[in-house]
C-alpha cells in the first residue's frame, strides 16, 4: 500500500519536472536561509513575527506589557489634542491596571496605576514648549480637576 503512494507521487513529481513547473522557483540557487546559524528552538515564533509585522512586546506576561505601556506614557499622550482625551488614555490604562490587580497572573512584577495628574503636567509643560518654539499663542487648558486620592474598594475612607 505504502509502495503504491509513493509511486504515486514520484510519477506526479516527475511529470511535473518534465513540464518545468519547478524552473525558476523563487530562491531557486540561493542556500536555504538559516543554516549556517546555530539551531534555535524557537525559529517558527521569530520568523512568525517578522513574517506578520508583530512587535515581540506580544509575547511579555501582562504585568511587563502594563509596564512597558506605563512607560511609554509621556510619549503616547504627547500628540493628543486635548486634556480631556489625556484623561481619557490614562483611565483607559489605569482600568487596565486595576484589572490585573485584582485578578493577578504571571509574574509577580509591581505594576501602580498611572498618576494622571502627573502626566497632565508633562503634557502642559511640553505643549507649552512647543507653542513657544512654534510662536503660536498657548492654547486654553481647562483648569485641573481637584485632586482625588485613589482608595483600595474595601478600605473604609
Amino acid at each position: 500500500m505504502v509502495d503504491a503512494w509513493e509511486a504515486a507521487v514520484e510519477a506526479q513529481i516527475r511529470s511535473a519536472q518534465e513540464r518545468g513547473e519547478f524552473d525558476n522557483l523563487p530562491g531557486m540557487g540561493k542556500p536555504i536561509p538559516g543554516r549556517d546559524l546555530p539551531y534555535d528552538e524557537s525559529w517558527w515564533i521569530r520568523s512568525f513575527l517578522e513574517r506578520e509585522a508583530l512587535p515581540t512586546d506580544l509575547l511579555l506576561p501582562t504585568p511587563l506589557q502594563l509596564r512597558r505601556r506605563v512607560e511609554q506614557v509621556p510619549n503616547e499622550v504627547r500628540d493628543l489634542p486635548t486634556e480631556e482625551s489625556v484623561r481619557e488614555f490614562v483611565g483607559l490604562l489605569n482600568q487596565e491596571i486595576v484589572a490585573w490587580l485584582r485578578y493577578p497572573e504571571g509574574p509577580r512584577v509591581v505594576v501602580r496605576p498611572v498618576d494622571t495628574e502627573a502626566v497632565l503636567r508633562q503634557w502642559r509643560a511640553h505643549r507649552t514648549a512647543r507653542n513657544a518654539a512654534a510662536g503660536a499663542a498657548p492654547a486654553r487648558a481647562l483648569p485641573p480637576r481637584p485632586g482625588r486620592r485613589w482608595r483600595w474598594p474595601w478600605r473604609r475612607a
